[in-house]
């Protein structure tokens, strides 16, 4: 049967099913075979936080969306062209985010009463027209994955577990998919059970071949690949890049790496990524709890060595303690906040950026630490490179705030060059730096004059004793001090050092293509891709807006105050109640719009693209239309 060919520029696709379906390995092998084929890719893996919820209900639900395009995307999209469901919960959860004409491939296998029942469904949802809607293709996805893998003698249970591959060689025949490197992946994953790997290489063959020989599917897609700049590339996940970057900040100081960590969701793959890389000086200690994490990485900091502890949220708050003492001893020190939803246990596998005030003044007195925040997974490499020259230059502890939606989504990564990367230097105190001849001492709170830092000097440097803690040191000495006086200059020394770090930041970079808008939209963190989504589509129907995006929360830009003073309305989007608007409204006395969402997903490009039409409606007393770009979208 000869297959239509249809072009289009981007497809958003949803892998959803029960949490033991293999839907976040589908959908992480449907994001290879597009990475290899060369299109530009976000995605958005959601899945439930017990290891095994319920199954076939809606919250052991687990789903893997990815968003591909022969163009340069900023996020996961907001809304699927094609479901695969494996069972009725699986349609059920995902059905609400469907537009109308979307492409539901659903597993029949599982529609039976029981399944139907525990999905909360009364009859089936297959039968009558309640999805004429939509074009649904109703397929025993398991019955055939079975039939297909007879051969290989395996128990219908082991066998049927194979349907997500047949349902990956699908939709790779679906949307022209290279499948060299998913065969070659099978082959490594199963090497050791010869059973198990040819049957989901079968599998997924089968499912290939179903879709070029049955006349249920007429049409195959194509999306050719996405113009990018000159280099060498990889698909990454936000967690990944940034235990790269601890490793290049290693590297790039000549220090060894030591991590001291607890697992917690979702920051521990970074302590799992950073186990491999004994070769470049990274030690790894996974502790008993989050305070002795910390505790062994400023010890590792005191002896000379990069000091790093990567948490979540709920780690940040036992912590704090810890975190007070490397900002009072003035020692450099990584703390990575992967954020999550919260309060308390909150949502572990979901989402949110409420932890800024948490990051800002989170310790007791006043304990001031730099804040440094990535806009996408792949920038977490380049964020973690920029906290430890902040850690190592100025002596401090530096938060750096990821979060769920970054550590697991993925995107193209072009790998950087060497000498692309700054060198930094620790500067070790090797002399002693008070005094003159026989009466010269080393005194551990001498300050450098541009950065205010202390000077750090590795135990056992002859000379060069001296000692630090958590009580308040004289300034200079570093012998304790109870003098008020001392206590005051000393405060205000340590915030006068994190602020002499904007000294040393660029320019905030604003884009105002004409220089004429009177809205800025200004972001933080994971909201970069979509607040660009949405400031694209308002500027596509014809109106200015400006779009700015912080990645140094503390200190700001020096030239952030000045920026926007430019703008009659400032908007910012936040997944949380609205913390970087507080510190904007105190700092520079600007009245900011907010835009808060704490659903435990991404913001929409559409909604914020409705909102910031709003907003130029508002400033430039005009109407603002943005249906036709909307329609042209979908």
């Amino acid at each position: 049967m000869t297959k239509q060919v249809k072009q289009l520029d981007r497809v958003i696709i949803r892998f959803a099913g029960d949490s033991g379906d293999g839907m976040q390995l589908t959908g992480d092998r449907f994001t290879q075979e597009s990475a290899v084929f060369g299109n530009d890719l976000v995605t958005l893996p959601n899945f439930p936080a017990e290891i095994r919820a319920p199954q076939g209900t809606l919250p052991g639900v687990s789903s893997f969306q990815v968003h591909f395009a022969d163009h340069d995307i900023l996020t996961a999209g907001d809304a699927p062209d094609v479901l695969v469901a494996m069972n009725p919960a699986a349609l059920r959860a995902n059905l609400g985010d469907l537009p109308v004409g979307a492409t539901i491939i659903v597993d029949t296998h599982d529609f039976t009463a029981r399944n139907l029942a525990k999905a909360g469904y009364d009859a089936n949802p297959l039968d009558g027209d309640g999805l004429a809607e939509f074009a649904v293709h109703q397929i025993d996805l398991t019955g055939m994955t079975v039939a297909a893998v007879k051969e290989f003698g395996l128990s219908r249970k082991d066998a049927a577990r194979a349907k997500n591959m047949f349902a990956l060689g699908l939709l790779s025949w679906m949307y022209g998919r290279p499948t060299e490197s998913t065969i070659s992946f099978l082959e490594r994953r199963f090497a050791r059970v010869p059973d198990i790997r040819d049957a989901n290489v079968t599998a997924f063959k089968a499912g290939w071949n179903f879709g070029e020989t049955t006349e249920t599917f007429i049409v195959r897609y194509e999306v050719k690949p996405a113009p990018m700049a000159a280099g060498t590339y990889r698909n990454i996940t936000g967690n990944l890049a940034l235990a790269y970057g601890l490793v290049a900040g290693g590297v790039q100081s000549g220090l060894q790496v030591f991590l001291g960590s607890y697992p917690i969701t979702p920051a521990s793959d970074i302590l799992h990524e950073l186990s491999k890389h004994k070769s470049f000086g990274v030690t790894t200690f996974q502790a008993e709890d989050e305070i002795a994490g910390v505790g062994a990485a400023i010890g590792a900091s005191f002896a000379g060595h990069l000091g790093v502890t990567t948490t979540s949220g709920p780690g940040i708050a036992l912590k704090s303690e810890a975190i007070g003492l490397a900002v009072m001893t003035e020692l450099p020190l990584l703390v990575i906040d992967v954020q999550r939803g919260g309060p308390s246990t909150g949502l572990p596998t979901k989402t949110e950026q409420a932890d800024l005030l948490q990051a800002m003044f989170g310790r007791n007195g006043e304990a001031p630490v730099p804040i440094v925040a990535p806009q996408s997974p792949g920038d977490c490499f380049d964020a973690a490179l920029e906290a430890a020259r902040i850690a190592i230059t100025y002596r401090t502890p530096v938060m750096l705030l990821s979060d769920g939606y970054l550590a697991n989504g993925s995107e193209p990564w072009r790998i950087p060059e060497v000498s692309e990367m700054p060198v930094i230097d620790p500067d070790f105190a090797t002399t002693r730096n008070h005094g003159d001849g026989d009466d010269a001492e080393f005194w551990p709170y001498e300050r450098d004059a541009e950065t205010l830092a202390r000077p750090w000097a590795i135990p056992g440097t002859p000379g060069l004793e001296h000692r630090i803690g958590g009580l308040e040191k004289g300034d200079g000495h570093g012998n304790i001090s109870y003098d008020p006086a001392n206590h005051d200059f000393m405060v205000r020394t340590r915030q006068a050092k994190v602020d002499r770090i904007a000294d040393s930041l660029p320019p905030l970079e604003v884009d105002d293509p004409d220089g004429a808008a009177k809205v800025l939209v200004l972001g933080w963190g994971s909201t970069y891709g979509p607040i660009g989504a949405g400031v694209r589509r308002v500027r596509k129907a014809g109106y200015q807006v400006a779009q700015a995006h912080l990645r140094h929360l503390n200190p700001f830009p020096k030239d952030l105050g000045e920026v926007l003073a430019r703008y009659d309305k400032v908007l910012v989007p936040e997944m949380n109640l609205g913390q970087l608007s507080l510190l904007l409204r105190a700092k520079y006395l600007v009245d900011v719009v907010g835009y808060n969402e704490v659903r435990g997903l991404p913001l929409k490009a559409a909604v914020l693209a409705d909102v910031i039409g709003g907003l130029v409606a508002e400033a430039e007393g005009i109407e603002v239309d943005l249906t036709p770009v909307e329609k042209e979208i979908r």
